[in-house]
């Protein structure tokens, strides 16, 4: 039976040769990740109440990335509570303070092909950029599972974005997202998977294709995927996984799809999301005449070394406008120092940008939180009213070019006109 690339990361799951959407199946987990705030603080009182133990402390990934830096008592004692549970559980695969969670564990190689995996946290959908099936539960799925080591989960549809063709320079995967969030809805993904396709997906970069995943949550998809190739096979060797199967996990050619969308690469153009939502997104020369007091370059959708390097590409020998505050929060410990060897961060630098933590922050509205009647360019993957500031604060979302095209400028800008 001709099967997705869900249908078989799902069957692969639940011991089954092939399985059919909608049958509720049974999977073994191959990996649980959570962070500081959906982590040990909501799982220890009830594994204390229950009595029970983990199911397998080699199999959890725990990363602490939305209380950081701490900055009251009481992101001080979640911290503890994080940094002793690790402790006291024996979770070996413990990572503090060195980024967000889902960037950290892609550069970890902890995702390789054919994994089946959860997350505490909506955007763990990123883990299908790598050919694995991942997607976000809550504490009380996430206390079945660290007991257990299984989950129930109905055999999704599959919805194929295609994109043929080359993207313009200045467009890249987070204009796809404002996009087709925008045409689709933010439920336009049913909960079901997303399959992303198509030559100009096979040209993008590991970390693009992450972004794809991530925002995958923002569809209403239960995951994002993106078929394994040697994209995929080279960045994991880079992340010293050497041994790795890449031919099975694809779709095959004559699998059932729920629906089959497809757009041609070259005719998109950069994207803007105008708040509250990323579904309000429009071609950017719509809002040219837009002032921002913030530009922010953040996020697991916003800020890793791919998007930094396109923030550096646009700011190389330019100033950002006066009156404008540049904010830098690099998505992990790594990329920020593999920007600083490669020139990125001193670009960055010299034209004002002022840096933050690698973690959620203000994003996740912590450690900064932006005033209000702010007006804000975010490269984040939200823009949710009260989320990053007050219900006044004004957020814009758009890609690290246009982030960084609009602190030049001053005002909402196309990166197409700097790149020339």
């Amino acid at each position: 039976m001709p099967q997705t690339l869900a249908q078989k990361l799902v069957a692969r799951a639940a011991g089954r040769a092939a399985v059919s959407p909608g049958e509720i199946v049974v999977c073994r987990v191959d990996l649980a990740m959570f962070h500081d705030s959906s982590g040990p603080r909501r799982l220890q009182p009830m594994l204390e109440r229950l009595g029970a133990k983990l199911w397998d402390p080699e199999r959890i990934v725990l990363v602490t990335d939305h209380y950081i830096p701490a900055k009251d008592d009481e992101s001080r004692e979640i911290l503890h509570l994080t940094r002793d549970w690790a402790r006291s559980s024996r979770i070996r695969n413990f990572h503090d303070g060195v980024g967000i969670c889902h960037v950290v564990l892609a550069e970890g190689g902890y995702l390789r092909p054919g994994m089946f995996a959860v997350g505490a946290d909506s955007h763990s959908t990123t883990g299908g950029a790598f050919g694995a099936y991942m997607f976000g539960i809550g504490a009380t799925e996430m206390l079945g599972v660290v007991v257990t080591g299984e989950i129930w989960l109905r055999v999704p549809q599959t919805i194929r974005m295609q994109w043929d063709g080359r993207f313009a320079d200045g467009v890249c995967a987070k204009d796809v997202m404002l996009f087709l969030c925008t045409r689709f809805g933010l439920g336009g993904g049913a909960y079901e998977a997303v399959e992303y396709a198509g030559s100009a997906i096979e040209a993008l970069p590991m970390q693009e294709r992450m972004t794809l995943a991530n925002m995958s949550a923002e569809l209403g998809a239960q995951t994002g995927l993106v078929a394994a190739d040697a994209v995929t096979h080279d960045y994991l060797a880079q992340a010293g996984l050497r041994q790795v199967e890449i031919t099975p996990w694809q779709s095959d050619t004559d699998a059932p799809l729920a629906a089959h969308h497809a757009f041609d690469a070259g005719a998109l153009e950069p994207q803007v999301a105008a708040p509250h939502s990323p579904a309000n997104a429009r071609p950017v020369q719509e809002f040219r005449n837009q002032p921002i007091d913030v530009a922010y370059i953040g996020a697991c959708t916003g800020a890793k070394l791919e998007d930094l390097r396109m923030a550096a590409r646009v700011l190389a020998g330019r100033k950002i406008a006066p009156g404008v505050e540049l904010l830098v929060a690099p998505a992990s410990l790594r990329d920020q120092e593999a920007a600083r060897a490669e020139g990125v961060l001193a670009a960055l630098e010299a034209a004002g940008a002022r840096f933050l933590a690698n973690s959620c922050g203000a994003c996740a509205g912590y450690a900064r939180r932006f005033d209000a009647d702010a007006k804000v360019m975010s490269s984040t993957a939200r823009n949710f009213k009260g989320r990053m500031g007050a219900p006044t604060t004004e957020v814009f979302l758009g890609s690290p070019y246009t982030v960084a095209a609009s602190a030049a400028a001053g005002r909402i800008a196309d990166p197409r006109d700097l790149l020339q």
